[in-house]
């Protein structure tokens, strides 16, 4: 399989995208409530090195996407290790490249990638963080601000990484 592997250096700043609008005008007042966070207590961190570690998560998330909602990767999985496939020889990689003449670009839409990312979102990085926050005693509001966050902002990276990737 062929993949435009700039698409994930992209993807991997959309994250910081969606947190400056996300924490910043949309939410910013009642997320800062919710962390008991002051505008002077905002101030004095490295931010190049949160915004630096971020992009390096972002890429690890980009690259994780990449089976979640390109489901041809489940083809290439499945016949990768057969008898001759890294050579391009053999009936696996006949039969790998017949499949992704006929079915290559099914399901491969931004739409149909926000898809499945969104339930990722829902599906895994929702109880990941409802959990850590009930312990954490946090409350309903700070849960549904940052799992919005989370399902909303991989969406948009599933999307891209399924169209464009």
């Amino acid at each position: 399989m062929k993949f435009n592997y700039l698409v994930l250096f992209i993807t991997a700043v959309i994250p910081l995208f969606t947190g400056f609008f996300w924490y910043g005008p949309l939410f910013k007042n009642a997320w800062m409530k919710e962390m008991n966070f002051t505008e002077e207590s905002m101030k004095g961190a490295n931010m190049r090195l949160i915004f630096g570690l971020s992009y390096v998560l972002g890429l690890i998330i980009s690259a994780g996407l990449i089976p979640v909602v390109i489901h041809q990767i489940g083809i290439f999985s499945t016949l990768a290790g057969e008898s001759g496939f890294n050579e391009q020889s053999g009936e696996a990689y006949a039969t790998f490249t017949s499949l992704m003449e006929q079915y290559g670009n099914r399901f491969r839409t931004f739409k149909h990638g926000a898809f499945h990312a969104g339930l990722l979102g829902f599906f895994i990085a929702m109880p990941i963080l409802a959990i850590q926050a009930m312990f954490e005693r946090k409350s309903f509001k700070y849960i549904t601000i940052n799992v919005g966050y989370w399902v909303v902002t991989l969406a948009i990276m599933g999307g891209v990484v399924c169209q464009w990737l």
